[in-house]
């Protein structure tokens, strides 16, 4: 026998609770940010109890959590694991695929607390990020890869938040300036 929840409304719902619960969030979270999204709001999309959420997740911090630990968990695999690709060339893919206004940013700005397990998460992302534009840069030959990578970083999250406080696209703009740090920083042959 299939234990059955009751959703908001009284009807019977099968398992996969969690996941309609990270699917609501998923939705929710940024089309109107973490702080306007409510339980009861998360709960209904999900058409989940306010119980069944807390049976999941210990409250909104734990679900803001792991809401962020659901993207790219390789860091970019579709571009830095290309092998068709070469290191030069995938520098600058990342221009070409990034989101608006990225998750781990907006998680960032909306929490205030540094301790916050989702400030964390985010930090860690955009660390490992760098790390992955530094090995990148490494495998071009840039004489500074750290420094590369850090700027290309730094270029694509401006480039995200100049995109989402303007509503415009910003990216090709990035990518054009991108593609002169990398040819200054990687000697030619």
């Amino acid at each position: 026998m299939t234990e059955l929840e009751k959703g908001p409304q009284g009807a019977r719902r099968g398992r996969g609770a969690r996941e309609r619960i990270l699917s609501a969030s998923q939705q929710l979270f940024p089309d109107q940010g973490i702080n306007c999204t409510g339980v009861d709001q998360l709960c209904a999309v999900a058409e989940v109890s306010k119980r069944t959420l807390y049976q999941h997740f210990t409250g909104k911090d734990e679900l803001i959590a792991e809401y962020l630990r659901r993207f790219d968990p390789d860091i970019m695999p579709g571009v830095f694991d290309r092998a068709d690709l070469s290191p030069r060339e995938r520098l600058l893919a990342v221009f070409d695929i990034h989101s608006s206004l990225c998750p781990f940013l907006r998680t960032s700005v909306e929490l205030q607390d540094p301790g916050h397990a989702a400030r964390i998460l985010a930090r860690d992302h955009k660390l490992a990020f760098a790390r992955r534009l530094t090995e990148a840069a490494r495998e071009a030959g840039a004489t500074d890869p750290e420094r590369l990578g850090e700027q290309l970083a730094l270029l694509l999250d401006g480039a995200s938040v100049r995109s989402r406080v303007l509503d415009a696209d910003t990216f090709a703009t990035a990518a054009a300036i991108a593609s002169i740090l990398v040819d200054n920083a990687i000697p030619t042959a």
